[in-house]
């Protein structure tokens, strides 16, 4: 199931609604996780937004890794509303996001 830490993905949604100000820091963020990672934060983004039901995240996962063509945080970075989808990924895995994000303030 969930390998990232729900910490890990609250730190992208931070940085993704930010902006342009903290468009360098997402990009460097996203660009230093790893493979695995990569993959599970773009299954969190499809679930998220409705492209998978949480029962298939294992699925998302593996079309993420299968059908990255291009960096992670090009694509993710280009996806609208990147936060709103990664916060309604997690819930729909059962992460208490406000938790999460009260966690890191």
């Amino acid at each position: 199931m969930l390998e990232i830490t729900p910490a890990t993905v609250i730190q992208v949604v931070f940085l993704a609604r930010e902006g342009a100000p903290a468009e360098a820091e997402l990009r460097d963020f996203i660009a230093g996780l790893n493979e695995d990672e990569k993959a599970q934060l773009t299954a969190l983004a499809w679930v998220g937004r409705g492209a998978f039901e949480p029962e298939e995240f294992d699925e998302a996962v593996a079309t993420a890794m299968a059908e990255a063509t291009t960096p992670t945080e090009d694509y993710l970075m280009g996806m609208p509303h990147l936060a709103e989808n990664l916060e309604a990924g997690l819930d729909a895995l059962g992460v208490d996001v406000a938790a999460e994000e009260e966690d890191l303030l």
